[in-house]
């Protein structure tokens, strides 16, 4: 086996192990959108740490996955509930939900107005301003 398949699997190993953890924590939603009943999977908030990291993570559904991993596909009223999102307790949401309206604020008012009613810890700024 490959040098980088192995790593890849080994990463993807000790993702599967926070599972059980982000799927209690999400209480079996996604944290972006809080679609029920659909399938999650695990996805890593960039910057990624070199080991996997609990609170880098988040459990999504397929759509918002989709739609983080291929901003081309967008649907910006998908994406109206990064207005909620902004307030999470969870940081990893408020930088997707922060990314997502900085992004979708040049054309979309509501998304302008939700970052102009937001209050962003320092921390989260930092992490969100941060690029991959």
């Amino acid at each position: 086996m490959a040098k980088g398949l192995q790593k890849h699997q080994a990463r993807k190993d000790a993702l599967n192990l926070l599972g059980k953890d982000l799927a209690r924590r999400a209480k079996s939603k996604c944290e972006t959108c809080e679609a029920s009943g659909v399938s999650l999977s695990i996805y890593e908030v960039e910057p990624v740490p070199n080991e996997p990291d609990y609170d880098h993570c988040l459990m999504i559904c397929e759509t918002c996955k989709d739609q983080l991993e291929n901003p081309k596909r967008i649907n910006v009223h998908h994406w109206r509930c990064a207005a909620k999102g902004i307030w999470s307790e969870v940081p990893a949401v408020q930088v997707v939900s922060l990314r997502q309206l900085r992004s979708l604020s040049t054309t979309q008012d509501w998304a302008a107005d939700a970052l102009e009613h937001a209050y962003i810890d320092s921390d989260v700024e930092a992490w969100a301003s941060s690029t991959p």
